[in-house]
């Protein structure tokens, strides 16, 4: 679609041309330009080479506006009241061309598709002489309905273009562009980049150009040569290198091979020797571990005689304790005993002193009386 509107010069009235900004700089200067390969001029001077420019502009802005036409009728609600309801209804109309002409292509590429895949038999029955008649009469009669869609675009470029706030409204909703059309805009505007930088050059400019580009190029060559020549030499250096790196790799790997084998005889000599004293203490385990076993019963029985003596003597130690209470208690009820004995023996002796204690105070008493008498007498 894009490619046929290009292909059309002025799609709406004279007047309207002064509406659309004519790009006659260039659009981004060259990063980092050869003087040579850099135009003199940086404006397009000529009328001719203005007109050409403004053509491709004006392209580069249908193209954009026509690219955007499936999201204006998918957002008809959003966007009705920035167009208008003229430009709303044929877009609308250009809608329904675009779906109708994409079913019929999409249905004719599949029986394109259906007839190639036939064989040789099938080819020769009369279902598949139909269909490719019927495939024919089908493309026949996209002829008008590709123009259609032509006469549509037009007018809905024209009412755009006679809108200048619905075109910049229109514009502005870019990411309802498709990658593929966005691609396609990104070529036309990089095409015209080319074209503007050889509309600038000059016939001498463009003889100089050519000129430089062929003394880059011979002098490219040369350069060549003589970097295959450095390659060349390069790589004989690293094979000499690489002979040499190997020979003294091979006898570095000869030598670490022998002091391999060396210290590993010498390892071998000192394992077998560590194995031998292995044994041996292996076998003196053994015999420890059975002279073990022996200490372990020996001593289990050297115990369990001491629990039996040392019972037996819990035993008679208790027995003694019990002897020496029972001695003690007896020699205790003795001495009570005896001394109870003593005390009544003591009592009867005090009442037998004191019966004679009183028979003696008794005569002793009569005995003064007498004396009495006897004195009183001798007076």
């Amino acid at each position: 679609m894009a490619l046929d509107i290009l292909a059309v010069a002025a799609l709406y009235q004279g007047p309207d041309i002064n509406r659309i900004r004519l790009m006659t700089e260039a659009s981004k200067p060259p990063a980092s330009p050869l003087k040579a390969l850099v135009p003199s001029k940086t404006k397009l001077t000529t009328i001719e080479t203005k007109r050409i420019m403004s053509v491709l502009d004006e392209a580069i802005h249908k193209v954009e506006m026509v690219t955007l036409l499936s999201y204006v009728a998918s957002n008809e609600e959003t966007l009705e009241g920035m167009l208008g309801g003229d430009i709303m209804k044929v877009v609308r109309d250009h809608e329904e061309l675009c779906k109708t002409l994409l079913a019929s292509t999409e249905h004719l590429k599949d029986v394109q598709k259906q007839l190639q895949e036939a064989d040789e038999e099938a080819k020769e029955e009369e279902w598949f002489q139909d269909l490719l008649l019927a495939t024919e009469q089908q493309k026949t009669s996209l002829l008008p309905l590709t123009q259609q869609m032509k006469d549509s675009t037009k007018n809905v470029l024209r009412l755009l273009l006679t809108s200048p706030q619905a075109a910049r409204v229109l514009k502005m909703q870019t990411q309802g562009r498709s990658t593929e059309a966005q691609h396609f805009i990104d070529g036309l505007k990089e095409l015209r980049g080319f074209l503007f930088e050889k509309l600038l050059t000059s016939p001498m400019e463009a003889r100089e150009k050519a000129q430089f580009l062929q003394d880059i190029g011979r002098r490219n060559k040369r350069n060549q040569e003589i970097i295959e020549t450095l390659e060349n030499e390069l790589s004989v250096s690293i094979k000499n290198r690489n002979t040499e790196k190997k020979y003294k790799v091979e006898t570095e790997i000869e030598n670490w091979i022998q002091k391999y084998d060396t210290e590993m005889g010498e390892k071998q000599a000192e394992y077998e020797e560590l194995e031998s004293i292995h044994k041996e203490e292996k076998v003196q385990l053994e015999e420890l571990r059975q002279r073990h076993d022996m200490l372990v019963e020996e001593f289990s029985q050297i115990r369990a005689e001491r629990e039996v003596n040392c019972q037996k003597r819990m035993e008679a130690e208790q027995e003694m304790v019990m002897m020496v209470r029972a001695a003690t208690v007896i020699q205790a009820m003795w001495k009570g005993y005896l001394v109870r004995s003593m005390l009544k023996s003591r009592k009867k002796r005090r009442g037998k002193g004191k019966a004679k204690d009183k028979a003696k105070s008794k005569g002793k008493g009569r005995g003064k009386e007498k004396g009495k008498g006897r004195g009183k007498g001798k007076k």
